[in-house]
């Protein structure tokens, strides 16, 4: 199951998951391939799962103190990316405010619905679209990267990142291939 992951580039195509989370996420998952059975697990080991701690009238969770710490931060790294940038968290964490829930409880719920979907990667081999044919497509109609750049509004530096693989955009990608197919 562990194998998988270190050939599966899918971790990196999850929004808000960049080279220093996913390499600190696989090195959870890598060290303690035995103890990755379910997502469940998966969200005790780093961290993330939820502990009852209700008294009296109120009904309430918090995160378990247990698990890989530097795990932990990496799920709050990616929370905080979503909550900032991803249109559907923003629309979840307007509607959990709305509910009465405190940021620190959105971010619980965000952080064990993360670790659910990293341990889906992990274990799941998914299919990446190939950016090697960008560069050679775009050197072959003689296109500079300026070029490019200025038709889709970027910097010439956003292109070079996608066309080397150091930025991940899949819709981007696929829209510079279907203008470079058409140039």
């Amino acid at each position: 199951m562990i194998r998988h992951c270190l050939l599966n580039p899918g971790l990196r195509a999850a929004y808000g998951v960049g080279p220093d989370t996913s390499a600190q996420l696989l090195i959870i998952a890598g060290a303690n391939p035995a103890r990755l059975r379910t997502e469940a697990s998966f969200a005790v080991l780093c961290g993330a799962a939820p502990v009852p701690a209700s008294s009296g009238k109120t009904n309430r969770h918090r995160l378990s103190r247990g698990g890989d710490r530097a795990a932990n931060v990496a799920l709050y790294r990616i929370a905080l990316v979503r909550m900032a940038r991803c249109r559907r968290t923003r629309e979840y964490v307007a509607r959990q405010t709305a509910a009465g829930r405190t940021k620190k409880e959105i971010i619980r719920l965000l952080k064990r619905a993360i670790a659910r979907e990293v341990f889906r990667f992990l274990t799941t081999p998914v299919q990446v679209p190939e950016i090697a044919d960008l560069r050679p497509a775009r050197q072959t109609k003689n296109i500079t990267l300026t070029a490019a750049a200025n038709h889709f509004g970027v910097w010439p530096a956003v292109i070079s990142d996608i066309e080397r693989g150091l930025r991940r955009d899949d819709a981007f990608a696929d829209a510079y291939r279907q203008w470079l197919t058409a140039a």
